[in-house]
């Protein structure tokens, strides 16, 4: 500094990043409502999905309010603090869902309005590529960025070889090695993570979605368990799903494992995964071709001069079939359930009438 100079004044702090913001809050929520509206039903997140209730949070808003089944984790409601169960549910930016575990026909609700769906995977036994084929689909689907995340770098003699087959599922997806116990994901996840966006972490039990959880958290947010050495497996550590705030104003979520993983109104979301067979389809002579030996068929020539992998070409067929099954069998059981609710109401309207 040359005499006479005054030091230069220090930048001021940058301002902090409003709490609701921190959680999320942005504009495609905001012009749903209006200012009147927002100062009397203020708007609160669901961070935690119980059988109890949901858990929100707000600017100065920490509470229970009654389970519905039409929210999941993730939504944004406009508090009724008279009536909670009443809390207006706004427009989801995207929605994450599978058809329920089980034989009853139903829709799972996994997740709403997130940005990037983190898909976790582990250089063991746990990695199978039809199972991340189905994980990206329901990304696509949502409109969510799906990244691809293996764990367990660390331990791993040939990462090349995961790396390569996680690449070739789709030129649209990113695909992160990383060992979760270090430094490496705040680094390598910090261009998803940024302030005010929502990421999740998806995938089986014991591929270090929680342990990932606590690396961006900086502490233990999430509890960790260790796998079985035998067979890769692991326990369900996380109970339910629930929303981490970051330091830097990025939320998490951390989800259970799943162990059955339907699709059903995934069409769009298996066409994007699936783009190159997608197009390859458009070729056949026919188009009801179900590329099982018919004439013209473009996709069993490209599989028959190696240009498309055998095993991919089943994987395609076996979802676009699981998809259409699941989906028509969700129609089915809607028009049903309109129908008895139709029947219903004729009902006490003529109770009504015969009083």
């Amino acid at each position: 500094m040359m005499r006479g100079e005054q030091p230069a004044s220090p930048e001021p702090p940058a301002p902090a990043m409003p709490f609701l913001q921190r959680l999320g809050w942005q504009a495609f929520f905001a012009q749903q409502t209006s200012i009147d509206e927002l100062a009397e039903t203020p708007p609160v997140r669901v961070t935690e999905v119980h059988r109890s209730g949901l858990r929100v949070l707000g600017d100065g808003i920490d509470m229970s309010v009654p389970p519905r089944s039409d929210a999941t984790v993730g939504d944004w409601l406009l508090l009724d603090r008279t009536l909670p169960s009443a809390s207006r549910l706004l427009e989801r930016k995207s929605l994450i869902k599978r058809r329920a575990a089980g034989r009853e026909s139903a829709v799972q609700l996994i997740a709403a309005n997130l940005d990037t769906a983190f898909v976790v995977t582990s250089c063991n036994a746990d990695f199978n590529l039809a199972r991340l084929e189905r994980y990206i689909a329901l990304a696509f689907e949502a409109g969510v960025t799906p990244v691809i995340v293996i764990t367990k770098a660390d331990l791993c003699d040939d990462i090349a070889d995961y790396v390569a087959r996680a690449s070739a599922i789709s030129e649209e997806v990113a695909v992160v090695t990383l060992n979760a116990r270090s430094d490496e994901p705040r680094a390598k996840l910090a261009p998803w993570c940024k302030p005010g966006q929502t990421v999740a972490f998806l995938g089986s039990s014991g591929v270090g979605k929680s342990t990932l959880t606590n690396a961006l958290s900086g502490r233990e947010a999430a509890a960790t368990q260790a796998i079985r050495e035998d067979d890769a497996k692991g326990r369900h550590t996380t109970s339910h799903r629930q929303i981490h705030l970051l330091p830097d104003g990025c939320a998490v979520l951390d989800t259970p494992g799943v162990r059955e993983l339907q699709l059903a109104e995934a069409e769009t979301g298996v066409a994007e995964v699936f783009s190159d067979l997608d197009e390859l389809a458009a070729q056949c002579r026919f188009n009801d071709c179900r590329h099982e030996g018919e004439p013209g068929c473009a996709v069993r020539a490209a599989v028959d001069s190696g240009e498309v992998d055998a095993g991919r070409l089943a994987r395609w067929q076996k979802l676009l079939a699981e998809d259409r099954h699941n989906t028509a069998t969700l129609a089915e059981r809607r028009s049903k359930d309109k129908a008895f609710g139709k029947m219903v109401k004729q009902a006490k309207k003529r109770k009504f009438r015969d009083r």
